[in-house]
């Protein structure tokens, strides 16, 4: 089994590279609706413990309050992190063993290189657009302000001190259509070469 991590900083375009990689028939275990299920689950109390009940919502944990205050304050985020980033990892780890018999495995670790977790996988596919792609994806798509846009990109290892230790990189800059290709290239050539 051949065990690829895909990964890249906030709105380089990772979910639309899984999406690409679905369409060509392969599963990914997506550890952002891993850490997202935990919250409501096994983290739960862990994390009221923490961050007390004015992250609720309706009795639910409002992921947008409780991103608001770890990404507005870095020991706060890693306090986040510790509780749920080992948690996640057991996941991973079931889940390779769930698909043991798959030639390949793929999952999506948005903060592979900043939760250690490299040395899981085989080989890292990294997706990466230029910064101001990403702050207009992240104000105009997802409703962030300029401020609240770079707090996040800068909370987060530089995309470049990623290039040396990734195996494959996605270009995310251009067209969809162009993203598609490379992500078709990939299956269609490296993929195909392993088999």
């Amino acid at each position: 089994m051949i065990k690829y991590a895909i990964t890249g900083n906030i709105a380089s375009g990772k979910t639309t590279v899984e999406k690409f990689f679905n369409k060509n028939g392969y599963e990914i275990l997506d550890t952002d609706n891993v850490a997202h299920n935990l919250l409501d689950t096994i983290a739960r109390n862990s994390v009221l413990k923490e961050f007390g009940d004015e992250i609720l919502t309706d009795k639910k944990i409002d992921r947008v309050k409780l991103g608001k205050i770890v990404f507005e304050n870095p020991e706060k985020r890693k306090v986040l992190e510790n509780i749920i980033h080992p948690l996640v990892k057991e996941k991973i780890l079931s889940y390779f063993k769930e698909k043991k018999d798959e030639k390949y495995v793929f999952v999506a670790v948005p903060q592979l290189f900043e939760a250690g977790m490299e040395d899981l996988f085989d080989k890292i596919i990294l997706v990466v657009a230029d910064d101001e792609t990403r702050l207009e994806r992240l104000t105009e798509k997802r409703g962030l302000s300029r401020n609240d846009a770079l707090r996040r990109i800068k909370s987060q290892m530089s995309q470049f001190a990623k290039f040396e230790d990734s195996d494959y990189v996605f270009h995310n800059n251009a067209e969809l259509k162009n993203l598609e290709n490379q992500v078709n290239d990939f299956c269609n050539k490296i993929l195909k070469e392993q088999k």
